[in-house]
């Protein structure tokens, strides 16, 4: 029955909602937390600042380095 004071279906999932709403919204600062930057914003690196970055660890040598960078160019 839904008793004197009008509590029925309504009140009992109202819990459950806000259940999911906060779980969404921990999931969402614990992805932003962990990323160390802003998840919306778009961080992709071009295909020239990998080779960059790869010549100055010393994994490619410079004739590999300028013949890759002609036919990216």
């Amino acid at each position: 029955m839904h008793g004197i004071n009008g509590m029925g279906w309504g009140m009992g999932f109202g819990w459950i909602i806000s259940a999911v709403i906060l779980v969404v919204l921990v999931w969402f600062f614990i992805r932003i937390i962990s990323s160390g930057n802003n998840p919306l914003q778009n961080n992709k690196k071009s295909a020239l600042d990998i080779l960059n970055e790869r010549y100055a660890r010393g994994e490619i040598g410079k004739e590999e380095y300028e013949g890759i960078k002609k036919s990216l160019l």
